[in-house]
């Protein structure tokens, strides 16, 4: 029978292996200044076309402003995002991917994958989607 009172622990266990495997695989692709972190941020931007406000990055990331304020000043000091000042409002700044940023969409993707299969394993698609749907219900739990 499984504890079902662990589950934080098992869930950081997760994580930690999760950050370990993506950290590797940044590493063998000499790709510096990339942090598991950094995967939600890069992920939204990936799908922009045109300068955003940070304000949708923190909304796309649902991380805490200030996480996703130091994260944007790392990617931009690596030289993968820069920042803009907004023509019609002074109080937003926009963010968009470098050509360097740009270029580290494949990686990504393929990272992405290679994590994905490790973490899923031969696990069916109806136990994948019954345990996104326990997460889910978790995740709503802890946020009310």
């Amino acid at each position: 029978m499984v504890n079902t009172e662990t589950i934080v622990a098992q869930i950081a266990r997760i994580r930690e292996a999760a950050n370990a495997l993506i950290e590797a695989e940044l590493r063998g692709r000499s790709i510096e200044g990339i942090v598991p972190a950094h995967g939600p941020v890069l992920a939204f931007l990936f799908e922009q076309d045109r300068p955003v406000a940070i304000k949708q990055v923190v909304e796309r990331a649902r991380r805490a402003k200030s996480t996703v304020t130091v994260m944007i000043d790392t990617l931009e000091r690596h030289g993968y995002l820069r920042k803009l000042a907004c023509e019609t409002d002074s109080r937003v700044t926009l963010v968009e991917l470098t050509a360097a940023g740009r270029r580290l969409r494949k990686d990504f993707e393929e990272i992405s994958r290679v994590l994905l299969a490790k973490l899923y394993g031969d696990m069916a698609q109806r136990q994948r989607q019954a345990l996104v749907e326990g997460l889910d219900a978790i995740e709503k739990n802890m946020n009310r």
